[in-house]
């Protein structure tokens, strides 16, 4: 049984047509789902979703990407992390993909909103869900700054070499992959994906984007993450049970979630 450790299955697309979702999930083996969070605007969906259905958790938090949206105070994040199918900070991190004209000393509104979820994470008690793009260093960098270590926490839907996923295991963190790792440029995360510890190792789907082969193009959805995960036991040479107990295992003990019963 698989796992989907990120998705947005309340955005267009993947919320109007949720039991179909869920459905496909069981066919294909994926037992439970973490919602994730980019905003406050959209916030009472991830929350909705997860209050209706048993086997689908939320985090709460602001992308770095979304420049316009509400900032975040850790108070108002702290309240709202006491929902009880809340089980991670974020997504937060560092995305400097798109300057458009502007330099990285003009990107310290990113910078500050990631120590805010931080130090939310470190009064909950709530693992950290990081997004990094064109950033490795400051978001490493801030990480250890703020004593990320503490709370713990993922490096979603990694893409970085090797050496910066050793920095973040260093950091009590965890290396999710996601669909990228069955393409077929994808040789550094592929080399992740051989080296990461098996207990520190989740697999994720972050639909509806980037659906693994033979889906790539596709919209993607959380049964999907069973082809990431086949993908990745093919690649570590174990058989897929193995590694979907593994990922799914992990994927409980990092969010504190009590495993379900035969799980």
């Amino acid at each position: 049984m698989f796992v989907d450790s990120h998705c947005h299955i309340n955005f267009e697309g993947l919320g109007d047509r949720l039991p179909q979702v869920l459905d496909n999930m069981r066919s294909h083996s994926v037992t439970h789902a973490l919602c994730v969070s980019v905003d406050f605007e959209t916030l009472p969906s991830v929350l909705e979703i997860a209050r209706t259905y048993d086997n689908v958790y939320a985090s709460v938090g602001v992308h770095p990407d979304h420049e316009d949206a509400r900032e975040p105070t850790v108070a108002e994040l702290v309240e709202l992390a006491q929902h009880p199918k809340v089980v991670a900070i974020g997504e937060t991190g560092l995305d400097y993909y798109r300057l458009e004209g502007r330099s990285i000393e003009d990107m310290e509104w990113q910078r500050e909103r990631f120590r805010v979820h931080i130090r939310a994470a470190h009064q909950t008690g709530k693992p950290l869900i990081v997004h990094t793009r064109a950033s490795s260093a400051d978001t490493l960098r801030i990480m250890a700054e703020e004593r990320a270590s503490e709370s713990g926490g993922v490096m979603h839907c990694f893409t970085e070499p090797w050496d910066v996923a050793e920095q973040a295991l260093a950091q009590n963190f965890y290396i999710s992959l996601s669909g990228i790792v069955t393409f077929k440029s994808a040789t550094e995360v592929q080399d992740v994906a051989r080296r990461v510890p098996l207990e520190r190792l989740l697999i994720e789907t972050d639909s509806p984007y980037l659906a693994p082969v033979p889906f790539r193009g596709k919209p993607n959805e959380p049964a999907y993450v069973s082809y990431v995960g086949r993908f990745i036991a093919q690649q570590r040479e174990m058989p897929d049970e193995a590694l979907a107990a593994a990922t799914t295992d992990n994927f409980f003990r990092l969010f504190k979630i009590p495993a379900p019963r035969g799980a």
